[in-house]
C-alpha cells in the first residue's frame, strides 16, 4: 500500500454478511471495510487472517452539516465505541471519514499516529480527500476515493498527491453505482447523460470482445491504477463475481481506447 509495508488484497470488500466473509477469505481476499454493524460478520472468522479497515469522524445519525467531527476528541471516541462494538483490540487501516474544515490537519494527523502508536491501529488513512487536503494531513499510508471510468476527478490532483507522498489509493465505487455493469442504483442517476452512455457502451462492447462481463472490464480498468479497489458484497456470490473480474487483464488498445472515451466531456 503506497510505500508503507502493507499488504492488501488488489479486491476489499465492504460486507455485513459473515457468509461473505467467509466466501472472500477462501478466495485469497484480506481487506476488509468494516462499520459497527459488522460484528456478526467477523463472527466465524479469525481477524489475524484479514487486514481489517475502519473509518471514524462521520457519523450519519447527527444532522446535515454536523455529521463530520474530525476533532481528537471525536476520533477517540468513536474508535473506542468502534472497537469495543466489534470486539477487537485493534483495526489494521484506521482512517478519518471526511476532511473536516474545524479541525486543523495537524490535529487529525497527530490523532491518528496516537492510535497507531497505543496499539489501537497499524495505520492511518483518510478518505475522500482532495490532493491538497492529503497533502496537509501528513503520514496517511492510505486514502480512500471514488473512482471509475465515469468519475475521474482524482486523477487531476489526488493522484499526483499520493504518488509524491508515498500514499496508496483504494478505489471505491468502480461501477458508478452500477451504471457501467448494467445493475445501476437510484445513486446512478448522478452520471446520466451523452457522455455516460458513451462510456457505458463502450464498456460492454470491450467485454462482448474480450468474453467477460462488463462488470470485468469497469473493474479491471481501475485496478490498473490503484493499489486496491473496495466492492460491496451484499452475498458470496458478490464476492465471487469480483474476484474473477479482477483477474480480468485488458489488453493495452481496448485499455486506451476507454482511457479515451471516458474522458470525453
Amino acid at each position: 500500500m503506497g510505500r508503507s509495508g502493507l499488504r492488501v488484497s488488489e479486491i476489499g470488500v465492504s460486507t455485513t454478511n459473515p457468509d461473505a466473509v467467509t466466501r472472500f477469505l477462501e478466495e485469497g481476499g484480506t481487506l476488509l471495510d468494516v462499520s459497527p454493524a459488522s460484528a456478526p460478520a467477523l463472527a466465524p472468522v479469525n481477524p489475524r487472517d484479514l487486514v481489517i479497515s475502519a473509518q471514524i469522524g462521520v457519523d450519519p445519525s447527527q444532522p446535515v452539516g454536523q455529521r463530520v467531527d474530525c476533532s481528537r476528541r471525536a476520533l477517540l471516541g468513536q474508535l473506542d465505541d468502534l472497537l469495543r462494538g466489534l470486539g477487537l483490540e485493534h483495526v489494521d487501516l484506521l482512517s478519518a471519514g471526511h476532511f473536516d474544515p474545524r479541525t486543523p490537519p495537524e490535529e487529525v494527523a497527530d490523532t491518528l499516529r496516537w492510535a497507531v502508536e497505543t496499539g489501537r491501529a497499524r495505520y492511518a488513512g483518510v478518505r475522500g480527500y482532495r490532493g491538497w487536503q492529503l497533502a496537509v494531513t501528513p503520514g496517511m499510508t492510505a486514502v480512500h476515493h471514488e473512482y471509475s471510468l465515469l468519475k475521474r476527478g482524482a486523477e487531476e490532483e489526488l493522484f499526483p498527491a499520493a504518488g509524491h507522498l508515498g500514499t496508496g489509493v483504494i478505489a471505491e465505487n468502480p461501477s458508478a453505482h452500477g451504471l457501467l455493469t448494467g445493475d445501476s442504483s437510484p445513486e446512478a442517476q448522478a452520471y446520466t447523460g451523452s457522455t455516460a452512455r458513451t462510456v457505458v457502451d463502450a464498456v460492454d462492447t470491450a467485454g462482448e470482445g474480450l468474453g467477460v462481463s462488463p462488470a470485468s472490464v469497469a473493474l479491471a480498468w481501475v485496478l490498473g491504477r490503484v493499489d486496491a479497489v473496495m466492492v460491496e458484497a451484499a452475498e458470496p456470490a458478490d464476492v465471487a463475481r469480483a474476484v474473477a473480474a479482477a483477474a480480468t487483464r485488458v489488453p493495452r488498445a481496448i485499455d486506451r481506447a476507454l482511457d479515451d472515451v471516458s474522458r470525453v466531456g
